[in-house]
């Protein structure tokens, strides 16, 4: 994978998306089928040529990048900021086990078998993806803690919807690893993140 800004700026966007659809179904009980799907496929997309193909390309990160952008130039979000500063401290401790990434590997590939009945949205999907983030993800510390709306929060298919798009948050934060982004790059690659975000957008006509 190549350590550039591009790729680096793509993965940033993908956790910012995943952690804004967390907030969604937490606060609303409902997030864009869209760009959920473009989060939760990503997590079965094991061999692609760049990040953003494994997002079935830029449109399915738009949010993600418009979101990445606006923070870059003045945060205001600082609910999903915590969401993404929490996925890549987990992120860091889930690459520091080795035994609990072949879990989490095994665990995604015996949900990618379902993938020939059902679509990555379907309930059954999510349900299984959400049980993997509780299994594995869910032990390490800090637990990211969800604030929303309790008649949301409490609803079962809501539970799962937010941990499968954790792990999908947890993805993300592992193809930025893997493209060069580390604890200092946010504060030392700001106005050059920025930069890209917005070339981006201008490529999807934003």
């Amino acid at each position: 994978m190549n350590k550039t800004d591009r790729e680096r700026t793509i993965a940033l966007a993908a956790i910012f998306q995943a952690a804004a659809l967390v907030r969604d179904v937490a606060y609303a009980g409902q997030a864009d089928a869209a760009d959920s799907e473009a989060c939760l496929r990503s997590i079965f997309a094991i061999d692609s040529p760049g990040i953003a193909e494994i997002y079935g390309g830029l449109p399915g990160l738009r949010r993600g990048l418009r979101l990445l952008a606006s923070e870059l130039r003045t945060p205001r979000e600082m609910e999903i900021a915590r969401y993404t500063v929490n996925l890549l401290v987990l992120e860091r401790k889930l690459r520091a086990s080795p035994a609990m990434t072949e879990r989490l590997r095994q665990g995604i590939r015996d949900t990618a078998r379902r993938l020939d009945h059902f679509p990555v949205t379907h309930e059954n999907i999510v349900a299984a993806l959400g049980e993997l983030y509780a299994d594995t993800i869910s032990t390490l510390t800090p637990r990211i803690m969800v604030n929303g709306e309790q008649m949301h929060l409490s609803r079962r298919d809501n539970a799962a919807r937010i941990r499968a798009l954790l792990l999908a948050g947890i993805r993300a934060a592992w193809l930025w690893a893997q493209a060069g982004g580390g604890r200092l790059t946010l504060l030392l690659r700001r106005r050059a993140l920025l930069a890209e975000s917005q070339r981006l957008l201008r490529e999807l006509g934003d």
